[in-house]
């Protein structure tokens, strides 16, 4: 029997998965991260069945051998995972290629999703600035353009379903950020990943975002964030690289949201929802990720998603 989803009616719509963020992989290829063969045998090892496949390149980018280990591991993938930057019309080629090899790749494993992460204004490993931390006008009206135009392309070419992803250090940060796309692109093709931590972080509060957008939300990331670290870091401007080097991302119970809360707000929505598990621990000891992660799905399983 899966073990990705609680028997109790109230909650037998949400099915838990895990991706290699969890794992300490932000990164297709990192000498600071855990090999994927040994990543993946652990994921499975934890009980997870489910698997976002996180940075294009980190897993076999070849559909047939994806298959094969995802397969030889028990997973089956329901999404991928892209970087592309949509606010600018030069980079439009590069993201359009980047995303088009990620669909052709899932669609093939049969995928439903593929999350797009926004392009963030300070490099994830020097912390430097790359990027204006706030976009023009224009810049924004082209965000939210190509937005829609690629996830046309995804929905109408793969059969992907896009969801955009809030992010530190990003774009698509605070809950007026969030609303500022949900005004302006179109639900056919774009929705939203609900990155609890990321939403704690830019502000918000993901209970009271599932209120308010529950037709745009059909994707969750479930991980939470020290409430204490993520007042600390905006009052001293930490890059988002360093607010999780200090230990931004926790273990639920401890940090916001409510894990209960929020998994019965989830449930409330009465839809199929995968809830992803994460935590941000770039870079991390190699053997943390598996008994972590253990104790997450344990304490999951006590709000009621998935079982033991």
């Amino acid at each position: 029997m899966s073990k990705a989803r609680n028997t109790d009616p109230r909650y037998s719509k949400l099915t838990i998965g895990v991706c290699p963020d969890q794992w300490g992989v932000w990164f297709p290829d990192d000498e600071k991260q855990i090999p994927w063969e040994k990543a993946l045998a652990e994921m499975a090892e934890a009980g997870f069945e489910y698997m976002e496949t996180g940075p294009y390149g980190y897993f076999p980018k070849d559909a047939r051998r994806l298959q094969k280990v995802m397969d030889d591991n028990g997973f089956t993938v329901v999404a991928g995972t892209g970087w592309g930057i949509l606010h600018k019309a030069d980079a439009w080629a590069e993201t359009e290629k980047t995303f088009r090899a990620i669909a052709e790749t899932h669609a093939a494993v049969g995928a439903e999703y593929i999350v797009h992460l926004p392009p963030m204004f300070r490099d994830e490993k020097t912390w430097e600035f790359t990027d204006d931390r706030v976009l023009s006008p224009e810049a924004w009206s082209l965000y939210v353009e190509n937005a829609n135009r690629l996830g046309q392309i995804l929905k109408d070419e793969y059969g992907l379903k896009m969801v955009l992803h809030p992010h530190g250090d990003s774009h698509i940060e605070t809950p007026d950020d969030i609303h500022r796309v949900f005004e302006a692109t179109d639900p056919t093709y774009v929705n939203l990943c609900l990155d609890t931590g990321h939403i704690v972080y830019g502000g918000g509060d993901p209970l009271e975002m599932i209120k308010q957008y529950p037709e745009r939300i059909s994707y969750v990331h479930i991980k939470a964030f020290d409430v204490d670290l993520t007042r600390e870091s905006h009052e001293k401007d930490w890059p988002f690289g360093e607010a999780v080097a200090r230990g931004l991302s926790v273990r639920p119970p401890a940090g916001a949201p409510d894990m209960k809360s929020l998994v019965d707000a989830l449930a409330g929505l009465d839809k199929e929802l995968y809830v992803i598990c994460e935590q941000d621990l770039y870079p991390c000891d190699p053997r943390l990720p598996l008994p972590n992660a253990v104790m997450t799905r344990q304490f999951l399983a006590s709000c009621g998603l998935g079982l033991l």
